[in-house]
Formats: structure tokens, C-alpha cells, sequence
């Protein structure tokens, strides 16, 4: 056998493609053996080094624009410079690890958009009865509320969760729910509203809005595409939080208008 090994030797005893070695050529990172009398190139244990050396490096993560530099370098530089690429690397296996919870949580409906806490409030709506529709109703307007004015995401928890263990409270919104069949000029949608408004004031602390919201000159456009999300193809139900909101204001609390 010549002395030395052709590319397709070289590559294989690597673990490399010929295309492999012929582009770490073409970026400078392993210099081209010279031709031999018969005019092939002949790879040697010095060239073979190289190679295993820019394909380790290269499967562990450092760009091939950095490797060359890399192996040129004197050992301190050296070693600080793969701490900075496994620094490097650290931050992608983070990411990635953040992007697969996040398909995780897809799997798995509301836990994408919402906390654990968000989601056990709907799943504690099912469990007292409500419909499909309303639960998604409510996971909407939590999205949102979430997404609009985060500033009072956890007041509305608070207060939808505390509703939910009020007995008298869940049965008025069931009746809120029945209440879209009715006509909109229905003398019981008044009633309800009344009712529905008395309970929400047994408790004003829970209605006062965040420091600061006051302040934001957008804050009624947003609250108002939350609170009165879905009323368009409801008009009794528009109806009925028109008047709970009338209530409330009647009663001194500073409901935003939209």
C-alpha cells in the first residue's frame, strides 16, 4: 500500500464523509495533504489527528468558524474558550428545554396560556356542572385578562375562586348562563342583576382595581374587551352585565367604561 491513506480511507477511519473533509478543507480547519507521485492525496497519522480533533470539537458543539482558532491556541485560552462554549451550549439545551415544555403544555390545552392555578378553576367549573361552553368562555376571557391587563389576573382568580365555593353564587350564574335564551328585555335579567351585583359588593375589597391601573389611558378598552367578551352573540347577556356594571358604579365602585 502507498504510504498513507486516500480521502475515502481517511474519512472512513474518522468517522467522516469525503464531503465532510473536503469542506473542513475549503474552511482552512485541516490543510490539504500534498499529492503523491501518482497525483492523489495522501492523509497521514499527523493529518488523521486533525481531522478527529475538528470533528470532535465540531459534534460537541463549537461553530466551525471558531474551531481553527481553537486548536491554534495556547492551553489557558483554550480551556476558557470551551467554557464559554459549553456556556453557549448550556443556554441552547435551556431553551430547548423551555420549547419542549412548552409542546408539553400544547398537549395538554389551557397549561400553554394559563398557570396551574388558572387551570384549576376551570376544571372546577366542570366539576360543579357548566357547560363546555361556559368553561371555554371562561378560558378565554382568562387568556386574555392575562394577556391584556395582567394587573388584575390574580384579583380575577381570587374572586372567580371564591365565587366558585359560594353555593348561592354558583346557582345565580347558572342562572346567568339561562339567561342567554332570554329576551333581552326580560324583567327576570333585571332581577338577576341585581342579585348578581348584591353579591359581588358583599365583598368590595375584591372589586377595588390595582394601583396604578387608574392611570393607564387605554385601561377601559382593555377591560372592556374582557369583561364583555363573547357579548356580541349574546345580547341579553349584554344586557345583564350592562346592568351589574350600572350597579356597581351606582354602588361607588370605579368600573372602567369602555
Amino acid at each position: 500500500m502507498a504510504d498513507g491513506l486516500t480521502i475515502g480511507q481517511a474519512a472512513a477511519f474518522v468517522g467522516v464523509t469525503i464531503k465532510t473533509v473536503r469542506h473542513y478543507h475549503r474552511l482552512g480547519l485541516v490543510t490539504e495533504p500534498e499529492r503523491d507521485g501518482s497525483g492523489y492525496r495522501r492523509y497521514r497519522s499527523a493529518d488523521l489527528l486533525r481531522l478527529v480533533q475538528v470533528r470532535t470539537l465540531a459534534g460537541a458543539g463549537v461553530p466551525l468558524a471558531e474551531i481553527g482558532d481553537l486548536l491554534d491556541a495556547d492551553p489557558e485560552p483554550f480551556a476558557a474558550a470551551l467554557d464559554d462554549v459549553r456556556r453557549r451550549l448550556t443556554e441552547r439545551i435551556e431553551d430547548l428545554s423551555a420549547r419542549r415544555d412548552t409542546l408539553h403544555r400544547l398537549a395538554h390545552g389551557d397549561r400553554v396560556l394559563l398557570p396551574d392555578r388558572a387551570c384549576a378553576v376551570l376544571d372546577r367549573l366542570a366539576e360543579l356542572g357548566f357547560d363546555a361552553g361556559y368553561v371555554a368562555a371562561q378560558r378565554e376571557a382568562l387568556v386574555l385578562t392575562r394577556a391584556l391587563i395582567p394587573e388584575i389576573f390574580d384579583g380575577f382568580l381570587t374572586r372567580l375562586e371564591r365565587s366558585l365555593d359560594d353555593p348561592e353564587h354558583v346557582e345565580l350564574t347558572k342562572r346567568g348562563l339561562d339567561a342567554s335564551s332570554w329576551d333581552p328585555d326580560d324583567p327576570r335579567i333585571e332581577q338577576l342583576a341585581t342579585a348578581l351585583a348584591g353579591k359581588l359588593l358583599a365583598d368590595r375589597t375584591e372589586l377595588a382595581m390595582p394601583a396604578g391601573f387608574g392611570n393607564r389611558s387605554d385601561k377601559a378598552a382593555r377591560y372592556g374587551l374582557v369583561n364583555h367578551h363573547r357579548e356580541d352573540q349574546e345580547p341579553s347577556i349584554a344586557r345583564l352585565n350592562a346592568l351589574i356594571e350600572a350597579k356597581l358604579r351606582a354602588a361607588g365602585i370605579d368600573v372602567p367604561r369602555p
